[in-house]
């Protein structure tokens, strides 16, 4: 097949050309940039990255080709468009099922090779995330669009309630409950719970626990996600609800901003956003740092009554968790579930389940 040409085109003009190997059809998004190393088909697969065009710096993707769909963090590829600057497309693992190029384009998502992926990412760290599109050769005209305009929490959320029981021999003498509402989350948040014994109950984004014929639980999770946090207004309304219960609560993530929104901060979008395998986070009031995985656009900017800063940022010093002075209302703008990346901060969900 002949290689089809392939351009990167920013909403200000900017330009940049390269080679198709994935989808042969153009898409519009954010285009963002992530700096992890491996761990493509988990990142590619996290519901965060939903309707953005993601820039790899990394050079060589592809290497090590896709596993099965068990080891995807969920059911699909969310990221709109992919750029590298070098595409391997002879993988050598034991766990490799096809190609990435096979597989991009069974999901239906455009890739471009463009050798400067380094000035790219200088653009866009000087720039800002910036919206864009992948425009392949033969191409009719695409709009560019913006993805944050859209409740991007509903598209990836589940559309029912299911339960999830730990095997037997990790089971707690008292079995708990947790209840996880899913904005978007990695598969690696359930797998947490489960093999610390406890059950845990999956709800779509807009679920009322606290309606009269709720179903009974222990603890709240509140899961990382896509998009503007302001979007998820019923996430944030059961958040409300669970903080005048003093129910314990977790955000992950999204589960950050949308605590913090629920409680009475506020939420800002960030210039270009953490996305990589490699942010080191600080452990507020002692000499902690943690290297962690993170996915995300938009941070807290004001911390709300009654909350305190958890970690910050030791690159930026943007705030990376809040945690309440006196109830247990605790949450982490990084994944402490981690896959891809360090598994530094997994210590997280023994000290939720502790006060749980």
């Amino acid at each position: 097949m002949k290689q089809k040409k392939a351009y990167l085109v920013f909403k200000d003009g900017q330009t940049f050309e390269g080679f198709s190997w994935g989808y042969q059809k153009g898409i519009a998004g954010e285009v963002v940039f992530s700096t992890g190393m491996v761990g493509y088909p988990e990142a590619f697969t996290d519901p965060s990255f939903e309707g953005q065009i993601l820039v790899s710096t990394y050079p060589l993707i592809g290497s090590y080709g896709v596993p099965e769909k068990k080891l995807w963090e969920s059911d699909r590829v969310h990221i709109a468009g992919l750029v590298v600057s070098n595409y391997i497309d002879t993988p050598s693992h034991y766990q490799s099922t096809m190609t990435l190029g096979a597989w991009l384009t069974k999901q239906k998502v455009p890739a471009v090779e463009i050798k400067d992926t380094r000035f790219l990412t200088q653009y866009l760290r000087d720039n800002g995330s910036q919206l864009g599109k992948i425009v392949i050769e033969g191409d009719k005209n695409i709009d560019f669009h913006d993805p944050n305009t859209n409740n991007l929490v509903a598209r990836v959320s589940p559309k029912s309630l299911f339960v999830s029981s730990p095997q037997a021999e990790t089971l707690s003498t008292k079995l708990k409950t947790i209840l996880m509402i899913d904005c978007g989350a990695k598969r690696n948040m359930q797998r947490c719970l489960l093999k610390r014994g406890v059950r845990v109950i999956t709800a779509p984004w807009d679920y009322d626990p606290f309606k009269r014929d709720g179903i009974p639980f222990d603890g709240l999770i509140i899961s990382n996600g896509p998009g503007d946090p302001k979007m998820a207004t019923a996430t944030i309304t059961t958040i409300k609800k669970a903080l005048e219960n003093k129910t314990p609560t977790l955000g992950v993530c999204l589960g950050n901003q949308l605590m913090a929104l629920a409680a009475g901060g506020d939420t800002y979008k960030l210039k270009f956003g953490h996305r990589g395998q490699n942010q080191p986070c600080i452990l507020m009031g002692s000499k902690n740092c943690y290297i962690t995985t993170q996915n995300h656009g938009f941070a807290v900017g004001e911390i709300p009554p009654g909350f305190r800063e958890w970690f910050v940022n030791a690159n930026d010093n943007t705030n990376e968790g809040i945690i309440h002075t006196k109830y247990p209302f605790m949450a982490a703008q990084f994944h402490p579930e981690a896959n891809p990346g360090p598994v530094d901060t997994e210590w997280i969900f023994d000290y939720f389940l502790e006060r749980v």
